[in-house]
Order: C-alpha cells, then structure tokens, then sequence
C-alpha cells in the first residue's frame, strides 16, 4: 500500500469518528492566517482552534504572493473576515538557498526564469515585517489589523514580531 492509499483508509477511520456536522462557511473568529506550507506547524493545537474558526492560507514561506492576496481578498471582502495574522517560523527551508543563484540555476535548466520570486531570505524577522508591510501596503486587502508573529518549530512558541 504506498502512502496515498494508507491516507484514504485513514479517512475512512476520520469519517466514522467524525459523524455529520454541518459548519458554516464563514470563519467564526473573521481571522484568516498566512503562513508556511512547513509541515512542522500544527496552528490549531498550538493556537488552541478548531475547525470553522479561521482561514488557513499556506504556501512555501507564507509570504504575500498574487494568491496569498487572491485569498486574503477573498476572505475578507466574500467571507468576513478581518484580522489577519502572518506565522512564519523558525529553521524554514526559504532560510537554505540564495534567490538568485537558483534563479540562475532553473534557468540554466529550463531556458527561463520563473516569473515569481520565490521567497529566499536569510532573516526571519525581516522576512515577517516585509510580508505584513506588502499587505498593509495593498489595495486589495482592507485597512484592518494586521500582525506579524514567528513560530518556533522545536517548542511550539509564537512570538510576535514589531511592525512599524
């Protein structure tokens, strides 16, 4: 069985366990996160939610791409909500390549350059503050609070990170 089917056997155990419940679409705390697609940040339990209660909005960095702001967008202006928080972490793969050298190096590979900055940085503090700033700074996302925290991926802390 490779790892594919074993999740779906696992979700035939998670559906008899779960039962019917009918959650609406709308997040209840009207928060919509953006964060790293790492697979070490488990934000229900550390943050103490649950299902129905906030936006999950992950990609590779948690950085304010297109999409991440398509979503954010989305959230708020359809579905309510209005505070947003930014979790970045600690020991992030972004933090183990320089941007331009594989810049350099997919293009070498394939002829072009991908049309997209893919997030490299060396200071996760930054990093949090240039992601809140690009958000406050768009048009597409409402004039609401906005905060910047860092997760520690060994002992599960969030720290919250001064954005001017």
């Amino acid at each position: 069985m490779n790892v594919i089917d074993e999740l779906l056997a696992n979700n035939a155990s998670y559906v008899a366990r779960h039962g019917q419940r009918e959650l609406p679409t709308e997040p209840q705390l009207h928060l919509a996160v953006l964060t790293c697609m790492d697979s070490r940040l488990d934000l229900f339990d550390a943050l103490g939610l649950d299902l129905g209660q906030v936006h999950l909005i992950r990609n590779a960095g948690g950085i304010a791409s297109d999409d991440a702001v398509r979503s954010l967008l989305l959230s708020q202006r359809l579905l309510g909500t209005r505070s947003v928080m930014v979790i970045h972490h600690t020991r992030c793969g972004l933090e183990s390549f320089d941007e331009e050298t594989l810049q350099g190096e997919l293009e070498a590979q394939y002829g072009l350059r991908p049309p997209f900055r893919l997030g490299a940085y060396k200071d996760v503090d930054q990093d949090v503050q240039r992601t809140v700033l690009t958000l406050r700074a768009s048009p597409f996302i409402l004039d609401t609070e906005i905060r910047g925290f860092i997760y520690n991926v060994d002992d599960g802390g969030v720290r919250e990170i001064s954005v001017d």
